[in-house]
C-alpha cells in the first residue's frame, strides 16, 4: 500500500507546484497597472483586424482593490482623456462605473456611467472586449501588465 501512495504523493506535489507557478485566468488579478498594446476589431466574433497605436500614443489603466483610473496621451489629439471610478470583476466580465473624468469624458459619463466588457485575463495581459447590441464581440483593448 505504501508503494502505491508514494508515487501518488509525488504526482500531487508536482501538480500543486505547477499550479502555483502558472496561475489560471481564474486566479489572475486585474489589480495593478496596465498599458494598452493594441486594439482588435471583430467580425462574427473572430478577430478580423489589429490596430497598433500611433507612435507616442499611450493609454494606461490602474486598478486598485475596487477603483480604476485610466489616462490617454495621444500626440496628434489635443483633447484630454482620463476617467476615474469603481470597478468589479464578475465571472468573465469587467464592469466599470465612472464617477468623473476629463471634460471630454464627462460628456460621455453624463449619458452613460457604466461600461461592461467581456474580460479575458492572464497574469501578464488582459483584454476588455466591447460587445454590440446583439452580444457579439465588436472591438477590444488589449493590455500588458506594467506593475503589480
Amino acid at each position: 500500500m505504501r508503494l502505491l501512495l508514494f508515487p501518488l504523493a509525488i504526482l500531487l506535489g508536482i501538480f500543486s507546484f505547477s499550479t502555483l507557478e502558472s496561475p489560471s485566468p481564474e486566479t489572475a488579478t486585474i489589480k495593478g497597472a496596465w498599458e494598452l498594446v493594441d486594439f482588435y476589431y471583430y467580425e462574427d466574433n473572430e478577430v478580423m483586424d489589429t490596430v497598433i497605436p500611433t507612435k507616442g500614443y499611450r493609454q494606461v489603466k490602474v486598478f486598485t482593490k475596487d477603483r480604476v483610473m485610466w489616462t490617454r496621451s495621444a500626440p496628434i489629439d489635443s483633447v484630454e482623456w482620463f476617467g476615474y471610478g469603481r470597478y468589479i470583476v464578475a465571472d468573465d466580465k469587467l464592469i466599470e462605473t465612472l464617477e468623473y473624468g476629463s471634460a471630454s469624458m464627462m460628456k460621455i459619463i453624463d449619458t452613460m456611467r457604466m461600461f461592461t466588457f467581456e474580460l479575458q485575463i492572464t497574469e501578464d495581459s488582459y483584454r476588455q472586449i466591447t460587445l454590440d447590441e446583439n452580444g457579439d464581440r465588436f472591438s477590444s483593448e488589449n493590455y500588458k501588465r506594467i506593475d503589480k
